[in-house]
């Protein structure tokens, strides 16, 4: 294992954060249909500074007797049966995420992937049901854990929304893009990042507790 590996395995006590960001027919992750999936695989240097990486992206079909709420396709602009989406299905979607998940996930030394999302039950929600109604067995994520940039933003920059958690934190955010999930997966990823660079640079990482107890154990030797 590479001091990087190491660094990133260590920092969240073995679990690998991706982050992600849904698109969907409403609210209901069992009943209403998930049209769009975007994941980044962060990534950590040397110095513990963790920054977004490569990022997946894919369209999805409707599963079969999905509900398609009218107000939220308005909302979000997307029209599911558009052939020019090049939407893939459900399946194909998860393999080819959870593939590189895994892989990624594996590098990291990490034995568990969490989901990181503005708020994150929402998109989890949706990520868990479509993997029980494909059935699909080698999901590399975390069933319930999971890391929200909301309450996260809540208390590093007293924002909670994402478009003004980003501006507080000096990260471009073009609104007209928002509601795309390849754009607003990118950008929690940014803000993640920042607040967690951020608490490291005001030094709550390394823990310092734990100086304290080595420093214990080394007088008691």
């Amino acid at each position: 294992m590479t001091d990087k590996t190491s660094l990133l395995a260590q920092r969240f006590r073995g679990y690998y954060p991706v982050v992600i960001d849904v698109e969907t027919a409403g609210f209901n992750a069992q009943t209403d249909a998930l049209l769009e999936i975007a994941v980044n695989l962060l990534q950590m240097d040397d110095d513990g500074k963790l920054m977004p990486g490569e990022t997946l992206h894919f369209h999805v079909e409707p599963f079969a007797g999905a509900n398609l709420d009218a107000s939220s396709l308005a909302f979000n602009g997307i029209d599911p049966f558009n052939p020019l989406r090049g939407a893939v299905s459900e399946r194909e979607a998860l393999t080819e995420i959870c593939k590189a998940v895994r892989k990624a996930q594996k590098a990291a030394g990490c034995q568990r992937t969490v989901i990181v999302a503005h708020n994150s039950a929402f998109d989890q929600g949706f990520v868990n049901a479509a993997i029980a109604r494909t059935n699909y067995k080698r999901s590399p994520f975390h069933a319930f854990v999971s890391f929200d940039t909301t309450s996260l933003a809540a208390l590093a920059l007293g924002q909670t929304v994402l478009a003004k958690a980003c501006q507080q934190a000096g990260i471009a955010f073009d609104s007209k893009e928002a509601h795309s999930a390849l754009y607003d997966t990118e950008r929690t990823a940014e803000l993640f990042c920042f607040i967690v660079n951020k608490w490291q640079q005001l030094g709550g990482w390394p823990l310092a507790v734990a100086e304290d107890d080595e420093e214990h154990e080394e007088h008691e030797d």
